[in-house]
């Protein structure tokens, strides 16, 4: 079979259903195509379905209709290079399940004000670097420690750390790329386990924000210069890598890497990727690569 559908039930919600899987095979076979058994990579949670005779698309495509409604992910792709090499990821709202700059705004009292400007940024209705740049003009003056205070906040998106564990247990590299700031994205690095992380920087002068940002600003451009180089470094095509993000400025990278995958992402982003992931968590995108459930790291490094 030349492709496979992956089918993968939301983040703590009911089982993935096997009658389901059944409508979903027989909507394939319906359309003409060659479908192999149901392969369960997780009971109950994970399950791939081979196919040939029909494009990812137009799998993807049924599969959706028939999935409307009920909390499972489809993503339809190639056998070929399934297994990936290289993980590019954002942070905000992806790794971690925030915005980190929110939360830093919310010990000036700005975080509603400054939360509006980062979802019209997200969404893409406004530039990402101009929008940076008025967000942290507004924190001009806040302590150097409220960093610190944000990130005692900080929670990591579900499968996080299962998700480089793994990919970088069976060979792959792993990078963090980010609008956001390398105090932050220093600490995600080392708590997943990411070879290096690319951000922004905060201008901090005698102990307090200056209200400005280090040059040049880490947006969608960069986002995919490092998807690339990156690639280049490991001698592999963009095709054996997975990137994921969830807003505007990702979408690039999105778009090139071989599995581009919008994860709880702004309706821009989702309608505009290839595949999204909007009720699993990030072990998604283990199970979319063929990854079975003993394959798979918990956060302390063990099989699960």
């Amino acid at each position: 079979m030349d492709n496979v559908l992956t089918l993968i039930a939301g983040h703590n919600l009911p089982g993935l259903d096997g009658s389901l899987v059944s409508e979903v095979r027989g909507a394939l076979r319906a359309l003409g195509g060659e479908v192999g058994q149901p392969d369960w990579l997780s009971p109950e949670r994970a399950c791939d379905l081979s196919f040939s005779g029909l494009a990812p698309a137009d799998a993807d495509a049924i599969a959706q209709r028939i999935l409307e409604g009920w909390p499972v992910d489809a993503i339809a792709q190639p056998q070929i290079g399934r297994r990936k090499r290289l993980l590019v990821a954002d942070m905000d709202s992806t790794m971690v399940t925030g915005e980190t700059l929110d939360e830093l705004a919310d010990f000036a009292g700005l975080k509603d004000r400054i939360a509006l400007i980062t979802a019209r940024a997200m969404n893409g209705e406004i530039d990402f670097a101009a929008a940076l740049r008025e967000r942290v003009g507004l924190l001009a003056g806040l302590s150097e420690s409220c960093l610190q205070d944000t990130w005692e906040r900080i929670v990591f998106t579900p499968g996080a750390h299962a998700l480089v564990a793994t990919m970088k247990a069976h060979g792959a590299t792993a990078v963090l790329v980010s609008g956001g700031f390398t105090f932050f994205t220093g600490r995600v690095r080392e708590s997943c386990g990411f070879d290096r992380d690319v951000a922004n920087s905060l201008i901090i002068a005698d102990g307090k924000l200056t209200g400005d940002v280090g040059s040049p600003i880490i947006g969608r451009e960069t986002k995919l210069a490092t998807l690339r180089a990156t690639a280049a470094e490991l001698g592999i095509g963009v095709e054996l890598a997975v990137a994921v993000g969830d807003g505007a400025n990702d979408l690039d990278m999105l778009r090139e890497a071989g599995l581009g995958v919008a994860f709880h992402a702004k309706p821009v982003v989702a309608a505009e990727a290839r595949a999204k992931v909007d009720h699993g968590d990030l072990s998604a995108l283990l199970y979319a690569q063929g990854y079975r459930d003993h394959q798979i790291l918990d956060p302390s490094g063990a099989q699960r």
